[in-house]
């Protein structure tokens, strides 16, 4: 059965496999670049391999801990996420050009992504089976909206790794509006979840 902190648990969850995305994208690349250049970007590649520690040691400590512990956590975690983002963004502005490295990152960022909300799907489809058969419709309604709008974000993105010349504020900004239609598709699936469950 889904804790109290589900929606939580998703958000987090996605925003690290972003964070792992990417640090995986920036490590397989430095190895590639100049002495000179490759040392800079290494020691931003450790700074950001931190933060994204630090993210994840939240999220540890939170664990299944109730709605409102996690909404506490939640403002912080925020703020270690939009220091990664910023901190991505130096890197790909000082790094990405040279290493043609700004599509790869957005297409590793984007395939995380879509890994999240496919993993979301799945999670509420298998609570939704733990239901009896009058409480699932809600729940089946959101998790087929949420796959629906994972699909309209999936087409978005490809359109924007298609265009290719795209600058990286351009991407980000396409990677920010994916993440937040999985945000609010991720709070109505837990919504209906929690109507549907606590209907007798």
């Amino acid at each position: 059965m889904a804790s109290n902190a589900h929606f939580y648990i998703n958000w987090a969850k996605e925003r690290l496999d972003e964070m792992d995305a990417i640090l995986a994208s920036f490590e397989g690349r430095t190895a590639q670049m100049a002495a000179d250049s490759k040392t800079a970007a290494d020691n931003m590649v450790v700074d950001l391999r931190a933060k994204r520690d630090g993210f994840l040691n939240e999220m540890k400590k939170q664990g299944e801990a109730g709605e409102a512990a996690w909404q506490q956590t939640k403002a912080r975690m925020e703020s270690q996420w939009n220091n990664f983002q910023g901190e991505v963004k130096n890197y790909v502005e000082r790094y990405g050009a040279q290493m043609k490295q700004q599509r790869t990152a957005f297409e590793d960022v984007a395939a995380a992504q879509m890994k999240a909300w496919r993993e979301s799907a799945e999670k509420f489809q298998t609570f939704s089976a733990e239901l009896a058969a009058n409480q699932r419709g809600q729940i089946d309604t959101a998790v087929q909206k949420m796959k629906a709008d994972a699909t309209a974000a999936e087409e978005n993105l490809k359109k924007l790794a298609k265009a290719g010349s795209e600058s990286w504020t351009v991407l980000s900004a396409g990677l920010a509006e994916s993440r937040a239609a999985f945000d609010r598709a991720n709070q109505a699936a837990w919504e209906a979840f929690k109507r549907a469950s606590s209907t007798t």
